[in-house]
């Protein structure tokens, strides 16, 4: 199969651990970006409805479904752009997009903005897939975790209990589900927090007591150790 690891990582294993560890509502999401046809695992249906990359992470967290999105099947532009299934539409690239929704003082505050946005490069995607991780039957990409602030703390402690140091996050408040937590861990093979965004919060279900990240799923076995340990700490908030 495409892009299959190297190493056997027991998923259901480490979901269990974040679920239990985090008290999570749902489950953590497993995301393979599908270079091609032949990346889509073996008895893995389309999705019928045509929505966003944000409600269908909440399809998986939420309602266990395990699916897969071509190009078409994503409406909103900004998110099959950033995850490499569509070019970049002119009104973003110019900044107009944004500008008409209020967001930003000038045309050109947007286009500073999305030209830094973290991106898959153009028309390298053919699909994305999605499955709860407990129940993935592929290798993901990225695992996305939508929790609250204290599960986000434990998550950040376990990041740092190898080698310590300071959380670094990157986000603009606006493509944060696509983006912010799949696109950028996805490129660069580091976690990324993210404050979400209007359209993931008005259109996906995620509550405004909850924040995403994204973790690259080759670090999910020491991810989840580390998480053990740290929630299981004298000086931790349980």
């Amino acid at each position: 199969m495409e892009d299959q690891m190297r190493t056997e990582i027991p998923y259901a294993e480490i979901a269990e651990t974040l679920k239990k560890a985090l008290d999570l509502r749902g489950s953590p999401v497993a995301v393979k970006l599908a270079k091609s046809p032949e990346g889509i695992p073996e008895g893995v249906g389309p999705i019928e409805e045509t929505v966003r990359h944000c409600q269908m992470i909440s399809r998986a967290r939420l309602d266990g479904a395990i699916f897969y999105a071509t190009a078409d099947k994503h409406v909103c532009m900004g998110g099959g752009w950033a995850l490499g299934l569509k070019e970049l539409t002119q009104s973003l690239r110019s900044g107009e997009f944004y500008y008409k929704l209020g967001k930003f003082e000038s045309w050109a505050a947007c286009m500073r903005t999305i030209r830094q946005v973290p991106h898959v490069p153009e028309l390298e995607t053919y699909a994305t897939v999605y499955a709860p991780l407990e129940k993935t039957p592929f290798d993901p990409h990225v695992v996305v975790i939508v929790a609250n602030p204290r599960a986000m703390l434990k998550l950040a402690q376990a990041a740092l209990y190898q080698l310590g140091g300071r959380i670094e996050s990157t986000m603009s408040g606006i493509q944060s589900v696509c983006a912010d937590a799949t696109a950028l861990p996805y490129l660069t093979g580091r976690i990324n927090y993210s404050l979400g965004c209007d359209g993931s919060r008005r259109f996906s279900g995620i509550e405004n007591d909850e924040l995403v990240m994204g973790i690259p799923a080759e670090i999910l076995p020491e991810f989840a150790r580390s998480l053990t340990i740290v929630t299981g700490a004298p000086g931790s908030v349980k």
